[in-house]
């Protein structure tokens, strides 16, 4: 891996797990031009883009699986089609999340007002988020978040749509929390601090965790949670 800001978590002959940070792109595309992505940073491959698993929002931070080998693709993509990959994502939120854990069973599809953006739409695919709240104020609740689908935006609009959007939100925030969350946050607050998959050639389970991010972490500390 050449990009000094993607953290090597775990590597072998067969894959590789990155530390992604914020702000970074992870396929080409033709709305991407002229911007850094992952995919330009891996070395040239024959596999589909380069090899990369699954995905992550530009402003999303975390864990980010890539296969070496047309083998260790098609199995890892499968593992993530059959849902026995196991992730978990740190964020912190508006106000206060009750129950204090639980699971949010509803759809989402495109916004029709708003094609770049997601909803919960009852015409929409299954997208099932579980959850338990770390600590939690009236303001804030500091969570982890196990989304048991994958669909685009999830856990950013399933927590929207309970009103409880999270932190410094481009998209799902709204104009004044997120020029009000920017004073003291820098970006996103969403981090995928864990996967558990089993490893495409060895049969192995791998559990791989990355730490809340220097940036993150300073945010939290500027507010009071119990």
């Amino acid at each position: 891996m050449r990009q000094k800001n993607n953290r090597v978590v775990f590597q072998d002959d067969y894959l590789l797990v990155i530390d992604k940070p914020s702000g970074l792109t992870v396929n080409r595309a033709a709305t991407t031009r002229g911007q850094a992505t992952v995919e330009d940073q891996l070395p040239p491959s024959s596999l589909p883009r380069r090899g990369i698993v699954h995905r992550l929002d530009k402003d999303t931070s975390g864990l980010l699986i890539i296969a070496k080998t047309q083998t260790a693709l098609t199995k890892l993509q499968a593992q993530f089609k059959n849902r026995q990959v196991t992730k978990a994502y740190l964020a912190l939120v508006h106000g206060r999340v009750e129950p204090n854990s639980g699971e949010i069973n509803l759809p989402v599809a495109r916004n029709p007002q708003n094609r770049h953006r997601f909803a919960v739409e009852i015409t929409g695919r299954q997208a099932v988020t579980g959850y338990r709240v770390i600590s939690a104020s009236a303001d804030y609740s500091f969570l982890e978040a196990y989304p048991r689908t994958g669909r685009t935006h999830q856990i950013r609009v399933h927590f929207k749509h309970l009103n409880h959007p999270l932190v410094a939100d481009p998209f799902y925030a709204g104009k004044k929390r997120i020029k009000s969350d920017r004073s003291w946050c820098p970006r996103l607050f969403l981090h995928s601090h864990k996967i558990s998959f089993t490893h495409p050639q060895t049969g192995k389970i791998i559990n791989l965790e990355s730490s809340l991010p220097d940036d993150l972490q300073t945010a939290l500390k500027k507010i009071p949670l119990a």
